[in-house]
C-alpha cells in the first residue's frame, strides 16, 4: 500500500503545473452552488445544499428547483472534466506516453461517461435524503446509501479513463475490486478525512471567518489533485507488470 502513495506523490510532484492547471475546473465545480442562490453551506472545504430548510419550509418554487438542477449538472460537468484530465497525468507516466493529441481524443467520451457516474451517484443521495425524510431517518439513511454507493462506485472514473471502459462494465469492476482489494479504498478514506480535517482546523484557527473558503480552495486545488492521482494509481496497480 506504502507503494501507492509514494507513486501518487511522485506523479503529483512532477506533475504539480499541470496539476494545478486541470484542478481549475475544481474550484468552478464547487464555486457554481455557492454562487448560485441556494441554500447551502461551506464545511470541510465543500458545499452542501441545505435539504433540510426545503422540506421545512415546503414552498420550493419551479425556478428553484431549475435552478438547483442546473446548478448540479454543470458542477458535476466540472468536477467530471478536471477528474478525467487528472487521471489522463497518471495513466500517461504510467503507460510512458505524452499527453497529447492521441491521449485526448477521447475525453469527450470520458467526461461523459464519468458524468454518468457521478449523475448516479447525485441521484440517489437525493433519493435517498427525501426518502429519509419521509420515514424520519434522512441523515441516516443518506450516510448510509452515500457510504456504500461511493465504495462501490470508487474505481469507476478511473476504469473508464484508464481502460476506456464503458459505463456499466466500469461500475460492475470497481464493485468487484473494492471488495477483493478494500485496503486502498479504506486508506484513501481514512487519509483525505485526516488532511482535510487538520487543514480545516488549522485554517479555523488562523482565518476564523474565512477558513471555510481558503480550505474550499486549498481542497480544490491542492488536496483533491493528489486523491484523484491516487485512485488512478490505485487502479492501476492490480497490473502486475505495471507495479514493478
Amino acid at each position: 500500500m506504502a507503494g501507492v502513495l509514494q507513486e501518487s506523490y511522485e506523479v503529483y510532484r512532477e506533475k504539480l503545473s499541470l496539476a494545478l492547471i486541470f484542478s481549475i475546473p475544481f474550484i468552478i465545480a464547487f464555486a457554481i452552488p455557492l454562487l448560485a442562490p441556494l441554500p447551502t453551506y461551506i464545511t470541510a472545504g465543500a458545499i452542501f445544499l441545505r435539504s433540510a430548510s426545503i422540506f421545512v419550509n415546503g414552498n420550493i418554487s419551479l425556478l428553484s428547483l431549475v435552478v438547483i438542477t442546473i446548478s448540479t449538472i454543470f458542477s458535476l460537468l466540472f468536477l467530471s472534466f478536471a477528474f478525467v484530465l487528472i487521471s489522463l497525468l497518471v495513466k500517461s507516466k504510467r503507460t510512458h506516453s505524452k499527453v497529447g493529441l492521441r491521449a485526448f481524443k477521447n475525453i469527450e467520451t470520458y467526461i461523459g461517461r464519468v458524468f454518468a457516474i457521478f449523475l448516479l451517484y447525485t441521484i440517489a443521495i437525493v433519493f435517498a435524503n427525501i426518502l429519509g425524510y419521509f420515514i424520519g431517518i434522512s441523515a441516516l439513511l443518506t450516510g448510509i446509501v452515500g457510504f456504500f454507493l461511493f465504495a462501490i462506485l470508487f474505481y469507476a472514473p478511473s476504469a473508464v479513463v484508464v481502460d476506456d471502459k464503458k459505463l456499466w462494465r466500469a461500475v460492475r469492476d470497481s464493485a468487484r475490486l473494492v471488495v477483493h482489494e478494500p485496503q486502498y479504498f479504506l486508506m484513501w478514506l481514512v487519509l483525505i478525512t485526516v488532511i482535510i480535517s487538520v487543514v480545516d482546523a488549522v485554517c479555523i484557527f488562523v482565518f476564523s471567518n474565512w477558513a471555510g473558503y481558503i480550505v474550499l480552495v486549498l481542497n480544490s486545488l491542492f488536496i483533491v489533485p493528489y486523491f484523484v492521482i491516487f485512485q488512478a494509481e490505485a487502479y492501476m496497480n492490480r497490473f502486475r507488470l505495471l507495479r514493478h
